[in-house]
């Protein structure tokens, strides 16, 4: 089969339960923001942002790891998967004990002695996610996507209708039952609180439906094995972290920003429910990302690799300057995903979905050193976009609020994606297509500034819908006459 037709049917399969799990979780952002006040919307922002850090520490870049020594050919696969399985289990479960015994600690350090169950609810949720990620990476590298797919879309399922029935039946329940024993877990009224006993829940099911995965497999431990995979991923940890501290650090910050904490919370949820809206463009990345990744190391020792890899490059760009255009040509739209009172912040929508775009040029640029196993460069690179971030942030916040916030994205991704290209040139050469990549790149920001044109105008939404539409019409033909065609054909006479 043609590699970039079974890479784009990885991708779709993947894809599939990505674009479904994301777009109900879109609804439960619209649900959300309509039970719960900004500033309770901001509390959720943080938390996940600190999540987001600590499951980069505790995973210490082994996925990546477990795919590198899974395809070599002197290692044995049942070996690799049982290596990684029990260090991820160890650092796991020793995370969840120190968080458990210096709980008042951990939650003061936060910010939150009052909300202890916030903080243990989440280590534990950390702790399971970091464990599970192993056995979802065997599925992959099994090519097992359709499994794969099935379990993440059951666990958003169990997890948005955990999460609606807590809001919709507990408050009224506590109402009538003031003494309920529930209460010594739950808030009496609508709390975030209710979103992360859901996670955790969710979490539980997922550990549940990947034991198959785990008794099945002929597991053996290699100490020889675990020290080579800790070598080579102990440094994309290095550079995960700063990289995680790039795209989040924002949401840590905002509280010390601000001379007002309640007003900092109350920013922090506008700003992280209309990050949410660019949800389209990170679903693509990540759907690409489980898709591409086994894809790019299986064909690394072939003739044609690095071709191969220039033209998913060139694809990548096409798709994703597709998304840009279709959510921010019709942001009028999406912005009623949100509750009324978090729409002023729409306008970040666009700039959001462009970072987006860059961080999954950095992904497909960051096979460079994966595959020469010159990991240590990732740490420059991640550290050049998290120097970005923090400058910008703090210079900026405290100006120009979640706008700054928005806009250091943007720039950290597009300093990361040139310091990433240039070491790449040097240490894994690609030929990327850059005049076709910069072709519709500079052709999506021009129909954006068409459009955003004709908006200041005051066009109402009918014009304003009609023109968004005949403006994707019009890049998918380009697209397709420049590129498709030749793919098209390419495809045809293989066959």
């Amino acid at each position: 089969m043609n590699p970039l037709k079974r890479l784009a049917g990885d991708t779709a399969i993947y894809g599939l339960s990505t674009i479904v799990a994301r777009l109900i979780n879109y609804l439960l952002v619209a649900y959300h923001t309509r039970v719960l006040d900004r500033a309770q919307y901001g509390v959720f922002t943080e938390f996940y942002g600190y999540a987001t850090f600590f499951l980069v520490l505790l995973t210490y870049g082994m996925e990546t790891g477990f795919f590198r020594f899974a395809t070599r050919s002197d290692q044995r696969p049942d070996t690799v998967f049982g290596t990684s399985l029990a260090s991820l289990l160890v650092t796991s479960t020793l995370f969840f004990a120190v968080v458990a015994l210096n709980i008042s600690g951990f939650s003061e350090w936060m910010g939150y002695p009052g909300n202890r169950s916030y903080v243990l609810q989440m280590a534990a949720v950390l702790a399971i996610d970091a464990f599970t990620a192993i056995p979802f990476a065997r599925l992959r590298s099994l090519r097992k996507a359709k499994v794969f797919a099935l379990f993440k879309l059951l666990n958003v399922l169990f997890y948005v209708a955990v999460s609606v029935l807590f809001f919709t039946l507990l408050p009224p329940y506590f109402a009538q039952h003031p003494d309920s024993v529930l209460l010594r877990f739950f808030s009496p009224h609508a709390d975030v609180g209710y979103i992360f006993t859901a996670n955790l829940l969710s979490s539980l099911l997922s550990l549940l439906l990947l034991l198959p995965t785990i008794f099945n497999a002929k597991l053996s431990f290699s100490f020889a094995l675990l020290k080579r995979m800790l070598v080579y991923s102990l440094p994309l940890l290095v550079a995960g972290l700063p990289g995680v501290a790039n795209d989040y650090l924002d949401r840590v910050l905002f509280k010390h920003l601000y001379a007002d904490p309640a007003f900092a919370l109350d920013q922090l949820g506008v700003y992280g429910a209309n990050a949410k809206l660019a949800a389209l463009m990170v679903i693509f990345v990540q759907m690409f990302r489980y898709a591409a990744e086994p894809f790019f190391f299986s064909h690394a020792e072939k003739s044609d690799a690095r071709p191969l890899f220039a033209q998913v490059m060139k694809y990548f760009v096409i798709c994703a300057v597709f998304i840009f255009l279709l959510v921010s040509l019709n942001i009028d739209i999406f912005a009623y995903f949100t509750g009324k009172d978090f729409r002023e912040g729409a306008a970040i929508v666009p700039v959001m979905l462009f970072a987006n775009l860059l961080l999954g040029v950095v992904f497909n640029l960051s096979m460079w050193y994966k595959l020469s196993e010159k990991t240590k460069y990732a740490v420059y690179i991640t550290l050049s976009g998290m120097l970005v971030t923090a400058l910008v942030n703090v210079a900026f916040i405290p100006r120009y609020g979640y706008h700054a916030a928005a806009w250091a994205h943007f720039f950290s991704y597009a300093v990361m994606v040139a310091v990433s290209y240039a070491m790449g040139q040097k240490f894994y050469p690609i030929r990327y297509d850059l005049k076709s990549i910069g072709f519709y790149i500079f052709a999506g920001l021009g129909i954006y500034a068409i459009f955003a044109l004709c908006r200041s105008l005051g066009w109402g939404l009918a014009p304003k819908l009609l023109l968004a539409t005949v403006l994707l019409l019009a890049y998918l033909a380009v697209a397709f006459w420049r590129d498709g065609r030749p793919l098209l054909r390419r495809q045809t006479s293989e066959l």
